[in-house]
């Protein structure tokens, strides 16, 4: 029996897939306008992506942005998600501040789930995601390569990793340079399902080519898919309102 992981009422890792859509503002003012336009958006999750957060640097001001967000979006599902450049984010911090940030925000009470990326101080990982787990807050242990797509038994050998180290929900999403690459993905991440998961697991490959793996996520075993509202935070994320419309017409085919 796999866990499932429900953040105010809903549950991944049933039936169709869930949309996450990024916040990408740069300041306080540009996050509440996105907050609000998101408002609007069908939607299940929302990501703050902070690496593009101009005051990243500062733990007070992103608590104070944080608790703006939720004060326009009170009842959705939060991820926060600090992007290293290394994985395709907008900045580079030191490895002290980044954990210090993620664990300042589960504590903070405003966030439902922590992104953590697996290549770091694995020691750190599990004391992260302790701190979290005590707070009810849980965590994507999460990898990134925007140059490649490793083998097969490399993607499921880094998804359960990220399981062992007790990711919630251990997420990859790499980079196809041939249609072969995205068949390589999904294969992975059928095998990763159907033989080493016991909890619901993202993966995604980027890009154009690799558009089919954020549609088919519920026939190969992927539980959340990343949408686009107004500014992609990845290549190859598809418009929420069309992503929504074939997701549906999948779960209601199966």
């Amino acid at each position: 029996m796999k866990k499932s992981v429900t953040v105010r009422g809903l549950t991944l890792g049933e039936g169709a897939p869930k949309i996450c859509v990024p916040m990408v503002g740069e300041t306080t003012a540009e996050l509440l306008e996105e907050a609000s336009f998101l408002k609007t958006v069908d939607l299940d999750v929302v990501e703050w992506r902070v690496d593009f957060f101009e005051d990243v640097e500062d733990p007070e001001k992103v608590k104070e942005a944080l608790n703006a967000i939720r004060s326009v979006l009170p009842n959705i599902p939060l991820i926060f998600t600090f992007r290293s450049a290394k994985e395709g984010g907008e900045k580079e911090v030191s490895a002290a501040y980044y954990f210090e940030l993620n664990k300042a925000m589960a504590e903070s009470g405003q966030v439902d789930i922590i992104d953590v990326e697996l290549f770091n101080n694995e020691d750190e990982i599990i004391k992260l995601v302790s701190a979290a787990h005590s707070c009810n807050v849980y965590v994507i242990i999460s990898n990134h390569d925007f140059d490649k797509t490793p083998a097969k038994d490399e993607i499921v050998s880094r998804l359960r990793k990220a399981q062992e180290l007790g990711g919630d929900l251990p997420k990859i999403a790499v980079m196809p340079r041939s249609t072969a690459d995205v068949l390589t993905l999904l294969d992975a991440t059928n095998t990763m399902h159907e033989q080493y998961a016991d909890r619901p697991i993202i993966t995604m490959s980027m890009a154009g080519k690799g558009v089919i793996s954020r549609l088919a996520g519920e026939i190969f075993g992927s539980t959340l898919t990343f949408g686009a509202a107004k500014k992609a935070s990845a290549p190859g994320q598809v418009p929420v309102t069309e992503l929504r419309n074939i997701l549906s017409v999948i779960n209601r085919n199966l």
